[in-house]
């Protein structure tokens, strides 16, 4: 029995000396506890006061979080200005004009900067945001591990093959599992579509001109889910959801359980908030997000 116990205990700290770096690596609910107790509080707040002036904001707010884990990971890349040296993601096609809310998150930023600062990273801020606007707007509530440091550089390239509404379900599936998210993550991201408004450009072809034809999508008939099962799913790709073998029965499930979708999605979104995070002594804290200090 003595064998045994310490066998036990070398096994403990074996993983608590050689391991504990990756431990110490990782994100964590509590990361500003002592450090910014105040910060949650100010996210909220400015996202909320940001909503009542324009309810749209929330979609954009999500969206901006997508856009900057599926490009570099989610270091804060997204907010990046462009510069002499720098060629930032905002002009990248799937962003040039679309991408929106970087005055929200400036002005949170700056309200933490006042609170704590060069404490919270540019990273953190939009996870944060993503969940309060989602919320904010009767959506699911999930806890967001904290802990990301913001990126010195961007990418235009990687952010111009960012997912498509105009791509095929297997472009976009294949880009999401190079992500290190799986199928059902693709059913239940599409589901973002809920919270927002889609821009016209993104569905006019299925109104007008589907495949060339020149007359309307004949499947065309907004809980995104719902919509998609009575062939009203605005955009292509999500259409395409129903059709396609791995992703169909999420859809079907979602439409009829919205619970069970709030739940997947609270899970999916927090997934994709770890892609590619920096963390530790990697990348920085910056003062200001559009720049690096």
């Amino acid at each position: 029995m003595e064998c045994s116990s310490n066998r036990h205990a070398f096994v403990f700290l074996f993983w608590l000396v050689f391991l504990s770096p990756l431990v110490c690596s990782q994100l964590y609910y509590n990361f500003y506890d002592t450090t910014c107790p105040s910060m949650t509080r100010i996210v909220r707040y400015n996202v909320f006061s940001a909503m009542a002036n324009e309810t749209r904001i929330a979609a954009s707010l999500l969206r901006l979080h997508f856009h900057d884990c599926f490009v570099n990971g989610c270091d804060g890349s997204v907010l990046l200005d462009d510069t002499s040296t720098l060629k930032g993601e905002k002009n990248a096609l799937p962003n040039r004009n679309s991408i929106r809310g970087f005055e929200v998150i400036d002005k949170i930023k700056s309200d933490l900067e006042v609170a704590c600062p060069s404490t919270v990273s540019c990273a953190d801020i939009l996870a944060l945001a993503a969940r309060e606007a989602v919320n904010l707007s009767r959506g699911p509530f999930w806890p967001v591990p904290l802990g990301r440091r913001d990126g010195t550089t961007a990418s235009e390239s990687e952010a111009n093959n960012l997912p498509s509404p105009f791509e095929s379900i297997e472009n976009i599936t294949a880009k999401f599992i190079s992500k290190g998210l799986e199928v059902k993550d693709v059913a239940v991201l599409s589901g973002a579509h809920t919270f927002g408004f889609a821009q016209c450009f993104t569905f006019k072809p299925r109104l007008f001109n589907f495949g060339g034809s020149g007359q309307s999508d004949p499947s065309l008939d907004t809980s995104l889910h719902k919509n998609i099962v009575n062939n009203a799913g605005l955009l292509q790709s999500d259409q395409a959801l129903l059709g396609d073998n791995r992703t169909a029965s999420f859809v079907n499930n979602y439409s009829k359980w919205p619970l069970l979708f709030f739940r997947d999605f609270a899970v999916s979104v927090e997934k994709m908030g770890r892609i590619g995070v920096l963390t530790g002594q990697q990348g920085q804290i910056r003062k200001n997000c559009r720049v690096v200090n």
